[in-house]
Formats: structure tokens, sequence, C-alpha cells
């Protein structure tokens, strides 16, 4: 792959991968992932790196602990799984459509 390639060329190739990594690091920052659960009395709001940012729970599942709890669990794997999502496909993005992940 790197055959033909000199030093200088492999160095310029490595820090315009750096500057793409760095940017689509910013980027994922920056977006926010929303998940609604329970037909919409729950909602989870995650940034693209995965750090919650909010969470809006309907007044009325204050009085119900266990239906809570599992709306909570419910939304929280299904924003953590959009979050890994969004990065595959920010990756896949950012290398050319070359798959690192393998098939999905």
């Amino acid at each position: 792959m790197f055959g033909n390639m000199n030093m200088q060329e492999l160095g310029k190739m490595l820090e315009g991968m750096q500057e793409q990594t760095q940017k689509m690091e910013e980027e994922l920052a920056s977006k926010e992932l929303t998940v609604k659960t329970g037909g919409g009395l729950l909602k989870v709001t995650m940034s693209g790196k995965g750090e919650m940012i909010d969470i809006d729970i309907d007044d009325s599942l204050m009085e119900d602990k266990e239906s809570l709890q599992i709306l909570l669990i419910a939304a929280i794997n299904d924003a953590n799984k959009m979050v890994e999502d969004n990065k595959k496909k920010s990756a896949m993005g950012m290398l050319g459509g070359m798959n690192p992940f393998g098939q999905s």
C-alpha cells in the first residue's frame, strides 16, 4: 500500500488524517441526538460524543417509579446506540467509504 510513497508524502497524508479526525470530533461534540420513549413521555438528549445533555420526564411518570425506570433504560440504550451509529457513519465518511468496522 505504501510501496512507492516517500516519508514526506506519508507525513502529509497522516497530517491530513489528523486534521480530518479533529474536525470530525468537533462536529460530533456539537451534534445533539434525541430519543423519545413511552409515546413522548420521556426524552433523552445526548451529544454526538455520548455525553448526556438533557432528560425530560413527563410529570405523569413521577408517580410510577417502575415505568420510569424501564423507560429510562430503554431511552439511554437507544441514545447510546444512536451515538455509536453516528460515530461510525462519521468515520466512514472520513475514510471515504472504507469500512474498518467489518460488515454490519
